[in-house]
């Protein structure tokens, strides 16, 4: 099975190498796809230097949103099942083949990994940050008539065939909710994975900010009735 791994980064010189690295270190089939969304840091340098080991790099002109960069990623990737890596080192690639296996397995169409089962290594959340989610989670919930425990993971594993028809507006944060809402809406075999998460620190890393949340909420409200 080739797994076409889509990485938006803003921003990461810090820690795109060692990223890379350790997506390459599964010795999994991949497709390795890199979009940088217009980064300013030296991470665009970086990049350039490595492109070769790389199957994709995209080069954005602009800062656009990580949904922007995902959207990019999307429309060249060529893998049977799909997968979205954050570059941060918060979410570690050595979960890929749990996550793979509900599709291997149980033929599932979409899998989350869930920051939010204790089964295995979690950095201790902000609590308003753990609110946040939980609030945009539950509504989540009550809307698609799921038992998600946490829509806004980044790990979201989906065959290639969900890309069919798919079209998501958004740009930004909100692109999550956007895109997860659509899925959601077609009744999709959808299964969840406990996942290790070395969360950073709002010094260290981007975080969705509060102001984001009713955006979120909007997108997961009107791609319910639309």
């Amino acid at each position: 099975m080739k797994l076409s791994v889509i990485v938006p980064v803003y921003n990461e010189k810090a820690t795109i190498v060692e990223i890379l690295d350790r997506i390459r270190a599964t010795g999994l089939d991949i497709e390795l796809i890199v979009v940088d969304d217009g980064s300013t840091d030296g991470t665009r340098d970086v990049l350039t230097k490595i492109g070769a080991s790389i199957d994709h790099l995209l080069l954005q002109p602009s800062n656009r949103g990580k949904g922007a960069a995902l959207k990019a990623g999307f429309a060249v990737a060529t893998g049977e099942v799909l997968i979205i890596q954050d570059a941060d080192l918060e979410y570690d690639p050595e979960d890929y083949p749990e996550l793979l296996k509900p599709i291997q397995k149980a033929g599932a169409d979409l899998v989350l990994g869930s920051r939010l089962t204790g089964a295995k290594p979690q950095r201790a959340y902000y609590y308003w940050h753990y609110v946040g989610n939980r609030l945009i989670t539950l509504i989540a919930r009550v809307l698609y008539n799921t038992t998600l425990s946490d829509i806004y993971t980044c790990y979201k594993v989906f065959r290639r065939e969900q890309l069919a028809g798919l079209h998501v507006q958004s740009d930004g944060f909100e692109f999550d909710a956007e895109f997860l809402a659509i899925l959601l809406k077609r009744h999709l075999v959808v299964y969840e994975v406990p996942i290790s998460y070395y969360g950073r620190s709002y010094g260290e890393g981007k975080k969705i900010k509060w102001y984001h949340t009713a955006h979120v909420v909007w997108n997961l409200v009107k791609y319910r009735f639309v």
